[in-house]
């Protein structure tokens, strides 16, 4: 069982890659976090559910991150607000998982549903600016 707690002593860095970048509309969750800088995944692909994106861990030629450290309250919102479930991961919205950063290693969160028929991002972010 991976409690919040422990979970920091892995790391307590989270990538973001969607509505909690700076400037978007759940960037509050992150309120009293240290962004730490951005960089480029090749570790995983988004989708453009709609109103936010999902990542799965499938390889692209990069996708845009930004990485904060945060402590453990703020991570027991993230949780919530990505429906992370601690001991049923794989039943919720999403997964969190540590991916390797360019700051070290960080948890980010995977998403869990069917992405067939969503607009695939490989490169670059979201949102998709034209």
């Amino acid at each position: 069982m991976h409690t919040p707690a422990l979970a920091l002593r892995r790391t307590a860095l989270v990538a973001v890659y969607g509505t909690l970048k700076r400037g978007l509309r759940n960037h509050h969750w992150l309120d009293g976090a240290e962004f730490v800088g951005s960089d480029i995944l090749t570790t995983v692909t988004l989708y453009d559910i709609g109103p936010y994106p999902g990542a799965k861990a499938e390889p692209s030629r990069g996708v845009e991150v930004e990485v904060f450290r945060v402590g453990v309250s703020c991570l027991k919102g993230l949780d919530r607000l990505e429906d992370y479930r601690v001991r049923r991961p794989k039943s919720g919205d999403y997964d969190r998982t540590v991916h390797d950063t360019a700051f070290g290693p960080a948890w980010l969160y995977l998403y869990n549903r069917d992405v067939t028929g969503c607009p695939v991002i490989r490169q670059g972010g979201w949102p998709i600016v034209a």
